[in-house]
């Protein structure tokens, strides 16, 4: 447990496109973190940050943990290298957060968990969407039971990924160290099948590759029976044109029906119940307008992570709440290629 009046010591791993959301929510928590290390295997991006934000920079990851006291490491990395770096982290007694998804490969997620636990370090997957507003009130929603019995279920993510996107790095578009569009760009939205609906007990799916020349798929569909009784479905393309045009969830119920869309579920479309709330006054201001479909939750999210670390607060998603996406997608992609219905949870 780190001291209360001590900064948390921090190195992003992998300085791409997500790593700026780090970088901002790093800086937002000041008082309380202090960037100390990046590393990247591309020189000319870590001059780029190392002179930007004058901290010592490596071009291995190894090579920082020898060098550098570190209390947490964050890996924006490609996703199939999140476990070795992980496990790798964890064993020179550094807290680990990884960013979505936890790993591309079953074993390899729980081997993360695995790692962490057998060093007594912690393990953070990063869910920064559950702490957009709307996702907040339809939270509070459910918990509060005012849906009654959840009967339908449909996600959305209607957004584009041009042949440019993924010929930018070599690694895009991979099983190995990317995975397709639900596992990448809707991983998030995978997240909320289980967050805010509960166990699933089985999972059918159908991918597709349309129009990009990748391994992976950039389209899929997605049917899901949860062990409550609801059933709903997920429908994924990277191919909307001309651009990124709806992120959404939509649940209907026996007391109850909304809808949160936009472009990243930043606005509540419809918010209908038997029974009035005094919080439903809340849902007019909830949206908010955004460009970006990664949100703005980053910088919520690490205040638990302080906290945590801190001895405040309990994590509210380590790596066992990570892996609760995982074993969604990994189910998902099993149901594709063996054309059956997967049930879960898998195997241990």
């Amino acid at each position: 447990m780190k001291e209360k009046n001590i900064k948390i010591r921090v190195a992003i791993i992998g300085c791409g496109r997500i790593s700026e959301k780090h970088f901002v929510a790093i800086d937002d928590h000041s008082s309380d973190m202090e960037l100390v290390a990046i590393c990247d295997n591309n020189p000319a991006v870590l001059d780029n940050y190392q002179k930007k934000y004058n901290v010592r920079s490596f071009a291995l990851l190894e090579n920082l943990l020898e060098e550098i006291k570190l209390d947490l490491v964050i890996l924006c990395t490609p996703s199939g290298h999140h476990s070795a770096q992980a496990i790798m982290a964890s064993n020179h007694g550094v807290h680990v957060m990884t960013e979505k998804p936890m790993a591309t490969r079953w074993h390899d997620g729980i081997a993360m968990v695995k790692a962490c636990d057998q060093n007594n370090t912690r393990l953070f997957v990063v869910k920064q969407n559950r702490h957009n507003k709307t996702l907040q009130l339809l939270k509070r929603a459910i918990k509060e039971k005012r849906f009654g019995r959840i009967y339908m279920v449909n996600i959305n993510v209607f957004w584009t990924r041009p042949q440019e996107y993924y010929d930018s790095d070599d690694w895009r578009g991979t099983w190995e160290l990317d995975g397709g569009a639900f596992m990448n760009q809707a991983s998030h939205y995978v997240d909320l099948v289980d967050w805010l609906i509960g166990p699933v007990d089985s999972i059918q799916a159908i991918t597709s590759t349309l129009a990009r020349d990748i391994e992976v798929e950039d389209t899929g569909v997605l049917n899901i029976k949860w062990r409550n009784g609801a059933l709903g479905s997920m429908n994924v393309t990277m191919l909307t044109f001309p651009k990124n045009y709806e992120g959404s969830i939509t649940i209907i119920g026996e007391k109850g029906t909304v809808k949160v869309s936009g472009i990243a579920v930043n606005e509540i479309e419809k918010w209908e119940f038997l029974e009035p709330m005094d919080y439903d006054a809340e849902v007019a201001d909830a949206s908010y307008e955004t460009t970006s479909v990664y949100g703005f939750g980053h910088s919520a999210y690490y205040k638990n992570i302080i906290n945590t670390l801190k001895g405040l607060e309990k994590p509210q998603t380590d790596g066992r709440e990570g892996l609760k996406s995982l074993e969604i997608l990994i189910a998902a992609y099993r149901s594709a290629r063996d054309g059956r219905s997967v049930s879960l949870p898998l195997e241990y």
